[in-house]
């Protein structure tokens, strides 16, 4: 039985639910009053989201990426590999051995 998530990204997916919830429920509460204190309540509220959504992120950023399976790798015509030039300091390193005698 395979997974298509992990536990830790169906925790981020989940979290990331719960602070978008909690936004609209703030955002709503500022549209429906002009209370000073409950936009103050709702205005820390929507702080508090922003600050866990940054450390959902943190943690988001740890989950290592979905690895493919083999057999499912798309197919990629690979052109014969092209003949470097030789860099400009081997092209003076073998002049020099030249005048040399060695080679």
């Amino acid at each position: 039985m395979s997974q298509t998530q992990t536990p830790a990204s169906a925790w981020c997916a989940k979290m990331q639910r719960k602070l978008m919830d909690a936004l609209d429920a703030a955002w709503a509460l500022v549209e429906r009053t002009d209370d000073p204190a409950l936009i103050a309540k709702a205005r820390e509220k929507s702080r508090l989201c922003g600050q866990m959504a940054a450390a959902v992120r943190k943690v988001a950023t740890l989950i290592p990426p979905p690895k493919d399976k083999p057999g499912l790798l798309p197919t990629v015509e690979v052109a014969a590999p092209t003949a470097k030039a030789p860099a400009a300091q081997a092209v003076a390193m073998r002049a020099a051995l030249d005048r040399m005698g060695r080679r």
